[in-house]
């Protein structure tokens, strides 16, 4: 998969002076959980009583290699509060412990010597990295709600045959299949503004990211990775995918690993061990392809600390003529580079010591395995016509007022915070400029996540619910294909706000659309009734 890396969006985070120093509510959770691995006696090993310890039975700590291998599947990486709890064993129970982040760049303020290129010393020159593939991840387990978020997605590729790429949103949790282990849970997946063919995908800047941010936040979500799809039919076989990534090919090209360091460096990890308070990252990245099987299979991934500190400081770069290889770049006048080595068994069984130029990827690579419920979750109810996802007019799929009132008149009044409770809708609400409920949305999305019934209620008394309602009732009881009989009445909204219906005849007034605000007038004046302007012929 080529990615055109036009312009990345940020992943921005509303801070303030003092939010950076908290640590994630699964982390502080975690943090206070010893992890020991309890066993039970082994009637064929153990010859003690039944209160007795022995070898074969005393609690393990979390992160055991032996015992993490025993699991299904193995886990091959422990969970990053285990790695914690390692370094604060032993003698000095981790009074020295500490977690810094890797830094490739000269280090500013030496007075001893010119600037670089004219010097460097030891006191401000980086130090040389030897490539080590990480022991530990921060995510241990990726998991979709349901399967209709991923099908959603996918019906991109499937009605075009274009590439398609998303944004996760969800929540952390623990994973209780590894010991203090974490589960990164989807909820749903925002499009952003990208375009597409069969081998690429570019990505636009995205003028609404700070929003979609505050409308998961109101929801009690937040961004916990991306996924991205490289899919080609077979041909051969009906319903089939080839299969693309495998151990002859990459499971990560080179440019995918830069791209994901790139987001894990934009969401980083808050840690209290490290001096700046932050290290590593919960970032993850899912590839959906085809696999052995040639059925499509979805990979979660995250890419070392050592690649996130060599990508944020510009200096690991793709090969052109093999994407399963990285390159480091050397220094120049403009920049220094440290020296980057890795080593490799040669076929004399000796151990190798190579420059990173060029560099297999897969050091970098730390697979998180990616699933669903066997009971699927719906933290956004499942409904037969959902509204549109967003930047989706390749399809024929515009978010606009026309498609918005379509969507609501397809729910009944009692059924209305059914309707509302949907991610693309509600980041909709807070874009568009056609409708009154910006500065509201973030109240209704409080109301739904929580279930305030008198929030809610409070929501739909206000004035700029009655006049959305308003819009509504006049676009259905003027709708071309409504039939007579059971219609929106003009007075929008009853006693709890939601619309009523009312038996209605066809004896109307003519009737005119604004083409400004799309509002229906009902008079033959020749301005708008809802935005005044003047009535364009």
């Amino acid at each position: 998969m080529l990615f055109v890396k036009e312009e990345v969006q940020p992943a921005t985070t509303q801070e303030s002076s003092d939010d950076w120093v908290f640590e994630d509510e699964i982390d502080v959770t975690l943090s206070k959980e010893e992890g020991i691995v309890h066993r039970n006696r082994d009637p064929q090993l153990c010859h003690h009583g039944p209160h007795g310890k022995c070898l074969h039975c005393s609690p393990l700590e979390p992160y055991d290699e032996e015992y993490l291998k025993t699991l299904n599947p193995p886990v091959k990486h422990m969970a990053f509060h285990a790695y914690i709890k390692k370094l604060r064993s032993g003698a000095s129970r981790g009074k020295f412990a500490s977690l810094e982040d890797i830094s490739c760049r000269i280090k500013p303020g030496c007075t001893e010597h010119p600037p670089w290129p004219k010097g460097i010393c030891t006191k401000c020159q980086p130090s040389a990295i030897t490539l080590q593939r990480q022991p530990y991840r921060h995510v241990d387990n990726i998991m979709f709600e349901n399967s209709v978020i991923v099908d959603r997605f996918l019906n991109y590729w499937r009605k075009t045959g274009y590439q398609r790429f998303g944004i996760l949103y969800g929540s952390y949790e623990k994973h209780d299949n590894v010991p203090l282990g974490i589960r990164a849970t989807v909820s749903v997946i925002y499009e952003p503004p990208q375009e597409s063919t069969r081998d690429t995908i570019e990505f636009k800047d995205d003028p609404n990211a700070e929003v979609v941010d505050r409308v998961a936040a109101d929801l009690g979500l937040r961004k916990v990775g991306c996924i991205f799809t490289d899919l080609i039919a077979d041909e051969t076989k009906n319903g089939t995918v080839k299969h693309l990534r495998h151990i002859g090919t990459h499971f990560l090209s080179a440019q995918e690993t830069i791209i994901a360091a790139d987001f894990q460096t934009q969401n980083p990890n808050i840690c209290k061990l490290s001096s700046n308070s932050k290290f590593g990252s919960k970032f993850v990245t899912v590839v959906v392809s085809g696999n052995e099987e040639n059925h499509i299979h979805f990979d979660g991934w995250q890419v070392s600390n050592q690649c996130m500190a060599l990508v944020r400081d510009d200096c690991l770069v793709p090969t052109l003529d093999d994407s399963s290889l990285g390159y480091v770049k050397e220094s120049s006048s403009s920049q220094y580079v440290p020296d980057v080595f890795y080593k490799v068994i040669d076929t004399y069984k000796n151990e190798v010591t190579k420059v990173a130029r060029p560099m297999p990827i897969e050091f970098f690579l730390i697979e998180v395995p990616a699933a669903f419920p066997l009971s699927p979750n719906f933290t956004f109810p499942e409904k037969k016509h959902p509204f549109f996802i967003e930047n989706r007019e390749a399809l024929g799929q515009k978010q606009d007022m026309n498609t918005f009132m379509k969507y609501i008149e397809k729910f009944p009044a009692s059924e209305i915070t059914t309707a509302l409770m949907d991610f693309h809708l509600l980041v909709f609400l807070a874009t568009t400029e056609m409708l009154p409920l910006k500065e509201r949305v973030a109240e209704l999305c409080k109301a739904l996540k929580n279930k305030n019934e008198d929030a809610f209620h409070h929501f739909t008394k206000s004035e700029e619910w009655a006049t959305v309602m308003q819009i509504i009732a006049a676009h259905a009881s003027f709708s071309p294909t409504q039939e007579s009989g059971a219609k929106f009445s003009h007075s929008p909204t009853n006693s709890t706000g939601s619309v009523e219906l009312m038996d209605t005849d066809q004896s109307e007034e003519p009737s005119w659309t604004c083409s400004h605000c799309t509002f229906i007038n009902r008079s033959s004046g020749d301005s708008c009734e809802m935005c005044g302007l003047p009535k364009q012929s």
